[in-house]
């Protein structure tokens, strides 16, 4: 084989090895506030624009405490509704999350699919939403959420792991995450 036919067999190996290789969107952790909203009609300078997203970050992450370290849910809400930033994937999942302890499985269902819309590769809204699809003993459903998050993250990621655990557990134990 001539020198040429080797270099273009190993390129094309390359190359379809690499449009093969799986992608992974890694998840940020839930206590970063998201990216400020492109939303706004009026364009801001870019001072009051960073100290706005300043003021937006310091709020975001006071309600993130509220949730998992006073684990005060009604609070919560209140704060992220505050915010203003109801199409941000981090702040609908929170909503939802919130929602869900405190038992309201249908307003935190509409909070979940929102946070969805606003970026369908959200994982840890994959992982909470299917948490809520464990506690209502649906567990085809959870088994789906649970295979995107491995695609989005792979298996040996938080969010992968915990919903497994849950899955792991027998149905109608009464178990609440």
């Amino acid at each position: 084989m001539s020198k040429f036919a080797i270099r273009l067999l190993t390129l094309a190996m390359l190359s379809v090895a690499v449009v093969a290789a799986p992608v992974h969107a890694w998840a940020a952790p839930d206590n970063d506030p998201p990216p400020p909203s492109d939303s706004k009609k009026k364009k801001k300078s870019s001072e009051n624009t960073t100290r706005s997203y300043a003021a937006f970050a310091d709020a975001y992450r006071a309600a993130y405490r509220t949730i998992y370290d006073r684990h005060d849910y009604a609070a919560a809400i209140q704060q992220l509704k505050a915010l203003g930033h109801d199409d941000s994937a981090a702040v609908a999942n929170l909503m939802g999350y919130s929602y869900r302890k405190l038992g309201d499985y249908k307003v935190a269902q509409v909070w979940y699919e929102r946070a969805l819309k606003a970026d369908p590769n959200h994982v840890k809204t994959w992982q909470y939403y299917g948490l809520w699809q464990v506690e209502q003993g649906n567990r085809e459903q959870a088994q789906y959420h649970l295979s995107r998050i491995a695609a989005l993250s792979g298996t040996a990621s938080e969010e992968y792991k915990s919903l497994a655990d849950a899955l792991e557990k027998p149905p109608g134990t009464g178990l609440v995450y």
